[in-house]
């Protein structure tokens, strides 16, 4: 840390003096901070990530790194006593402390009362129907990350084999990919009920394959920006650990929270982390639909008029940068008790 906070003060021409000076504390504090005779308190390494534009998280790092070396040195159960507490954190985290609103309490009976009611009329389940869902579902999940294809362009490409003039190669692909893609989280469920991560990086090939090859299926090995969010996924470096932390959170509750609760679980922490180049919200839409699928639900189909989609993007932008899920949840709540509505409607007529 000290190698940090030197090279960092002297790259943008500070005296210890004048970094000390806009901090507001003593000018030897610095020097000991830098001889590594001092430690910083939390909120000076705060405030020196930001005066000399050192990254928060590696500075943190390796701020607790030393502070734990400092407090069990080389005691002959360090390195036992390490793996412990690396335990109890990832177990601390993963675990769900969620407590639902009275809102939401209500519409997840509603929901769970439409599916009992679907579940009676099994005997009407339609292929047909559902795969003109699915053409839906496609249509819009791509729509919501700018593709321009009509449904009926969606149709033509995806079920006639033809292409559409004035579309990009790109359009097309996704059009493809994302109805291939549906395909293969049905499969995943005939043949088990579980999610893991050779699941999601297959999902997520097929949905960049022939679009950003290279890419398909790999966790993202650059720093991204997520156009029109103030929310700032964590470094590529970081992915790996947040990725197996993401899936040590799905393993504790997947059979502890509503399904439905789940599934918007799984999507908004995998668009908060953006494991991936591209593609992240349409894998995400994905995972969700594939944890609603295996628990009997059908496909939460989330609209695009610009109503819906603004409602999308802020209840997100709040979960992602205030920690408070609770509009996000009622929004895929409401999502998916439309999409059993509507499919029940269909079946009855």
């Amino acid at each position: 840390m000290k190698s940090l906070l030197k090279n960092a003060r002297e790259q943008k021409g500070l005296k210890t003096r004048e970094v000390a000076q806009i901090l507001g504390i003593d000018q030897a504090l610095i020097s000991k901070f830098e001889s590594g005779t001092r430690k910083p308190t939390r909120e000076q390494i705060t405030k020196l990530s930001q005066l000399l534009e050192i990254d928060y998280e590696t500075l943190m790092i390796a701020w607790l790194k030393e502070k734990i070396l400092y407090e069990i040195g080389d005691d002959e159960f360090a390195l036992k006593a390490l793996k412990v507490a690396e335990d109890e954190i990832k177990y601390s985290k993963a675990k769900s402390n969620l407590k639902l609103s009275a809102s939401l309490e209500k519409i997840l009976k509603e929901i769970d009362s439409l599916k009992d009611k679907l579940d009676s009329y099994k005997q009407f389940d339609s292929y047909k129907i559902k795969q003109a869902l699915e053409l839906e579902y496609t249509f819009e999940s791509n729509r919501i990350e700018g593709n321009t294809m009509t449904l009926r362009e969606t149709d033509m490409v995806i079920n006639e084999g033809l292409t559409i003039s004035g579309k990009s190669m790109r359009e097309h692909l996704e059009a493809i990919n994302h109805q291939e893609a549906i395909g293969f989280i049905k499969d995943l469920i005939s043949k088990n009920n579980s999610f893991n991560e050779r699941d999601l990086l297959s999902i997520h090939n097929l949905i960049l394959r022939g679009i950003i090859p290279e890419n398909a299926g790999r966790y993202r090995k650059v720093q991204v920006m997520i156009q029109g969010s103030s929310h700032m996924p964590p470094q590529p470096l970081m992915v790996t650990q947040e990725m197996e932390e993401y899936f040590i959170w799905y393993e504790i509750n997947k059979n502890k929270l509503h399904p439905v609760i789940l599934a918007a679980e799984m999507h908004e922490r995998l668009l908060t982390i953006y494991p991936f180049i591209d593609g992240n919200g349409r894998t995400s839409r994905l995972v969700m639909n594939l944890i609603l699928m295996q628990k009997g639900y059908i496909i939460a189909n989330i609209k695009v008029d610009y109503e819906s989609r603004m409602q999308y993007y802020q209840a997100l932008e709040t979960a992602q940068t205030k920690k408070d899920k609770e509009a996000f949840l009622l929004f895929i709540a409401q999502a998916e008790k439309e999409s059993l509505e509507k499919y029940i409607g269909i079946l009855t007529q």
